[in-house]
């Protein structure tokens, strides 16, 4: 793909407006909320900001272990306050980018000369691309009203949440003085990321921002992007698994795949760009046996791709946390300390009274050995703390009696000029 095509927003002038006050009062707000809409042909996570001068909406798929903030601007990109990084500037070198690049076709926006170059990637496909490094207006909206609207068909890139200097959450910290920390919470449907610190209120009533359980934040020293600077470590979100339990039994499995080795293979990462839990071929056999055995006397049906584990539904009673299917565990810091996966993030139905088990297998020698997908971190709210190099989980919210699409977007409409 050529370079004209993709620029990444590395830093920005940041508008906070709302549709519903006609507030002008500066101010600097505790935290800013992202709404989340989930797309349901392919549970993809997306959300609507508005962009450029003038401002215009934009929709964008969330990407939770994203280097960048990058959006297409091959399409018809106008903005009078867009403004290329060069070479050698402050903002390539909070970037960690080594390459810099002319354009043969510009000057216009995603190629000007003696501009810096980082690689955009699409998680979702596995592609990337070069992009140029540029700042533009950005406006992020606060409501009044418990509903963050519908939002505009047609993604163009990918909000990037991940660990490094030039995520949003690190961006906004900045801009902003917050806490450098988020929570993201994906619904069914509906959504929403906080940047900053809680209170995290849900209706009808819940402060979630206490009673989470916290376990560390590993790094791999080697990058799991497509394409990357030798020694850039991953941006991704990495834990540790020490061991997996199924129905209260221990799981055999070979626990070198559980570490992270020395050219930065193995180990557990979360992704929201993963559509399902994805696990190295003997972890899958071993967890998928493990699972069968605990439910020996339900049958089986024909399997529907790409699962290979489904069941008839009505087979299951159901509880509030979903099908009473065999609980799966993925210890962390003790035999204490775990992230239940209980029936709701575990079967996914797929029509015709069917549900399967939504676990995939990776291969023999996967990059990462156990990627938590979407699917399993739905209706679960998570923080990451990257100041303190942590991760809190809620466990399911239906335990609480409420759902990630339940965020209370009520708040104080203001706005700030750049």
């Amino acid at each position: 793909m050529s370079c004209t095509k993709y620029f990444i927003l590395l830093s920005a002038f940041l508008l906070i407006y709302s549709q519903t006050s006609s507030a002008q009062t500066s101010f600097r707000p505790k935290a800013i909320v992202l709404p989340l809409t989930k797309d349901l042909p392919t549970n993809q996570y997306v959300t609507e900001i508005k962009q450029r001068t003038p401002l215009i909406p934009i929709k964008l798929t969330i990407d939770l272990g994203g280097e960048a903030l990058w959006v297409d601007c091959s399409q018809g990109y106008v903005s009078s306050s867009y403004k290329a990084s060069r070479c050698g500037s402050a903002q390539c070198s909070l970037a960690n980018t080594r390459a810099c690049s002319d354009c043969l076709s510009g000057p216009n926006p995603g190629c000007n000369n003696n501009s810096c170059t980082l690689y955009p990637e699409n998680t979702i496909s596995k592609l990337d691309t070069i992009g140029e490094i540029a700042q533009d207006v950005v406006a992020l909206q606060s409501t009044d009203g418990y509903n963050p609207g519908r939002l505009a068909s047609g993604a163009v890139g990918m909000v990037a949440l991940g660990k490094s200097n030039v995520g949003l959450p690190s961006l906004l910290a900045s801009a902003f003085s917050f806490k450098r920390k988020f929570a993201i919470c994906l619904g069914t449907s509906k959504g929403v990321v906080i940047f900053g610190d809680g209170p995290y209120n849900f209706l009808p009533n819940h402060d979630l921002s206490s009673g989470l359980t916290y376990v560390p934040l590993l790094t791999n020293p080697v990058s799991t992007a497509l394409n990357y600077f030798d020694g850039e470590p991953s941006y991704d979100y990495f834990i540790g698994v020490k061991s997996i339990r199924v129905n209260n039994a221990n799981v055999p499995v070979n626990s070198t795949l559980l570490k992270i080795n020395n050219v930065g293979f193995g180990g557990t990462k979360i992704s929201s760009s993963t559509r399902y839990m994805t696990l190295e071929s003997s972890i899958y056999k071993a967890v998928t046996n493990a699972f069968v055995k605990a439910r020996s006397n339900v049958r089986r049906v024909n399997v529907v791709a790409p699962f290979s584990l489904c069941y008839n539904a009505k087979d299951w009673s159901s509880t509030r946390l979903g099908l009473n299917v065999p609980l799966i565990e993925l210890v962390l810091e003790s035999s204490s300390v775990s992230w239940s996966i209980y029936g709701a993030n575990s079967m996914v139905d797929v029509g015709n009274g069917v549900v399967c088990l939504g676990l995939l297998e990776a291969g023999v020698n996967p990059r990462t050995s156990i990627v938590i997908g979407a699917h399993q971190i739905q209706d679960n709210l998570l923080q990451f703390d990257l100041a303190s190099s942590k991760v809190g989980f809620s466990s399911l919210l239906y335990g609480k009696q409420t759902t990630c699409g339940n965020f209370n977007f009520t708040s104080v409409a203001s706005k700030i000029m750049p």
